[in-house]
């Protein structure tokens, strides 16, 4: 690995928030931003990075490069199938379900973070990976909800797989994404170069206040999943660096652009926090919370942003 790339990565400011924001909760700090400005901020990020990937693609043509790059980030995102038969006899068939959905789905503020990485190393990625991102959050719901039908006996009461695939679509952060991205898609060029100071330049500066926060959400989550004792906190690394450099490396199959393969690897690294997590409350209501969700914001996420990011690019530019 090139460590000027994990040095960059650590240096960087908004990265830093993060672990200001984990130090902020354990010296017990007064520190909080308000829910209402969390939510806004979050809304902010989506719909930025959403309306800039349609921009981009209004550019783009229709392509066998485009339909592959497609297909794959759908089959990355419609095989958690690995993780489940792995977990379910140690946590259970409703928690090897939840996490083999969570990883299975993407991360929208990982998927952030690394657009901050690539720019800056000054390398670009398409803008249909937007796309890709916003699309790859559905399949891994179905495909968890279809393993916990087949393997849960005991549960009595399954959301039907309609149910699922509207609830997984309809969720504020895809639709959000989803929405900006046609908006950004059908939008006059010339009109929304009158938005792009709002998309573009303010960018960092609220992905820093979000970061902030998610370093203290974090930090408040390690307390409940200490009962898992080690078991998980490995499976939380051991999972996205699998998925990642595993990516990382088949991905020059399907692409030769650096940043569309760094951005597939940190996308199949990544876990969902937010849509899995409100679509397992319905397939999954026996799972835990405090295993998964702190699992894939607790461990996986700060992993990511610090050394795996930096470790799927050494792997791309080897490749």
């Amino acid at each position: 690995m090139d460590f000027s790339h994990l040095f960059s990565n650590l240096t960087n400011p908004t990265l830093l928030f993060f672990v200001l924001g984990i130090v902020a909760h354990l010296v017990k700090s007064d520190l909080e931003i308000p829910p209402t400005t969390i939510k806004f901020i979050s809304l902010y990020l989506l719909f930025a990075i959403g309306f800039k990937g349609g921009q981009e693609l209004a550019h783009e043509h229709l392509n066998a490069q485009f339909i592959s790059e497609l297909l794959f980030g759908m089959a990355i995102a419609s095989d958690p199938f690995y993780a489940f038969f792995l977990l379910k006899r140690k946590l259970g068939v409703q928690n090897a379900g939840a996490i083999a959905a969570a990883y299975g789905s993407v991360s929208a503020v990982t998927f952030v973070a690394a657009s901050g990485f690539l720019e800056a190393k000054e390398l670009p990625f398409s803008g249909h990976m937007v796309a890709i991102m916003a699309l790859m959050e559905s399949p891994a719901i179905i495909v968890g909800m279809v393993l916990l039908m087949r393997y849960d006996k005991e549960s009595t009461e399954r959301p039907t797989l309609s149910h699922m695939l509207k609830h997984s679509f309809t969720n504020g952060s895809v639709l959000m994404l989803i929405g900006s991205l046609i908006i950004g898609l059908v939008a006059d060029t010339k009109q929304a170069e009158g938005i792009k100071p709002f998309t573009t330049d303010i960018f960092k500066g609220f992905l820093a206040v979000f970061l902030l926060e998610m370093g203290m959400v974090t930090a408040s989550r390690f307390k409940a999943f200490r009962d898992y004792g080690w078991f998980a906190s490995a499976v939380a690394l051991l999972l996205p660096m699998v998925n990642g450099c595993g990516v990382a490396w088949i991905s020059g199959c399907i692409t030769p652009g650096a940043g569309d393969r760094f951005m597939f690897a940190t996308l199949a690294a990544s876990g969902s926090y937010i849509a899995v997590p409100a679509a397992m409350r319905l397939a999954a209501p026996k799972a835990d919370p405090g295993l998964y969700i702190p699992m894939a914001l607790g461990v996986t996420f700060p992993f990511n942003i610090t050394l795996g990011m930096p470790l799927y690019m050494a792997i791309v530019q080897s490749a």
